[in-house]
């Protein structure tokens, strides 16, 4: 096998890491303010791919404003589901919420499954030919949703890192019974974090569909990556959770050269068994003292 497809192979894993990083980012943030892992995120990522190619469907004239719809559309579901379902859960132990998540996720899909065509469907974009360097093949699609990836993280990141308003949710994640002796309001913060949660989800949809078919329950394949991603960056660490998702991305992708396409999630799997056999807490994450 020659370099150049090695080489491939590892831009492909690096695009679909990134992709995936966006699901992983906002799991490790619900995880770590709400402190429960909300498995619906699967099928909030369909949901928004749907969503976009409803609104392409009907005439929206950019594909970019029928991702923004798309995202608007995950966060109004988002909110919902937080106002509804886990804010009446939120004192109750993690368990609860956690399989309250699941029915979520499994309701989100019935509902698809009835009102969409079971067919495989795809966004209309016109035919373009890959970029070709000496044998090293990208597509202008898979470069602009890497782009897209990358500044929506830079912009994430930004918030929680240089805002007030980042500043106090890192306060909340540190320390709930601090933060609110500290005056500080969760509510508005917390309808914050629900909203970035949809809007992650469904971006993260909307770029896995676009570089393949989308079906009712095309998210729930991502949940198990996703959920590795957050686990292999350390839990409740975000840049861990981008890191653990492209480790993730390139390990499956380069492991085609040797085991095929079919098991390469076996090898992914490896990857995280083995890094956690030697850091248990993940690569960034913290390990608990014992007191």
């Amino acid at each position: 096998m020659s370099g150049t497809f090695f080489i491939n192979l590892l831009i492909n894993g690096l695009i679909e890491g990134m992709i995936i990083a966006l699901p992983a980012l906002a799991l490790t943030l619900v995880l770590d303010i709400s402190k429960f892992p909300n498995v619906a995120v699967g099928d909030t990522m369909t949901v928004g791919a749907y969503a976009a190619l409803a609104f392409q469907t009907v005439g929206v004239p950019y594909f970019v404003l029928s991702v923004g719809g798309a995202m608007v559309v995950c966060m109004l579901l988002s909110l919902a589901t937080y106002h509804f379902v886990f804010r009446k859960l939120a004192r109750g132990r993690m368990v609860v919420s956690l399989l309250a998540s699941v029915g979520l996720a499994f309701m989100m899909r019935s509902v698809l499954q009835l009102s969409v065509s079971s067919q495989p469907q795809t966004y209309d974009f016109p035919l373009v030919r890959a970029w070709n360097f000496n044998g090293i093949r990208i597509l202008p699609s898979d470069l602009w949703a890497l782009l897209t990836t990358i500044v929506t993280l830079l912009i994430v990141f930004g918030i929680f890192r240089y805002t007030d308003l980042g500043r106090r949710l890192r306060a909340i994640a540190d320390n709930p019974e601090l933060a609110r002796a500290s005056a500080i309001r969760s509510r508005t913060l917390i309808w914050f974090l629900w909203c970035l949660f949809g809007a992650l989800s469904a971006l993260g949809g909307v770029l896995i569909a676009s570089k393949s078919v989308l079906l009712p329950e095309f998210g729930w394949e991502f949940i198990i990556p996703a959920f590795s991603a957050v686990i292999l960056g350390g839990i409740g660490n975000p840049v861990g959770a981008v890191l653990g998702a492209v480790i993730m991305g390139i390990a499956q992708e380069l492991s085609i050269a040797f085991v095929g396409p079919s098991y390469k999630i076996v090898i992914a799997f490896a990857v995280l068994i083995i890094v956690l056999l030697i850091r248990p807490a993940g690569l960034l994450g913290m390990a608990e003292k014992a007191r």
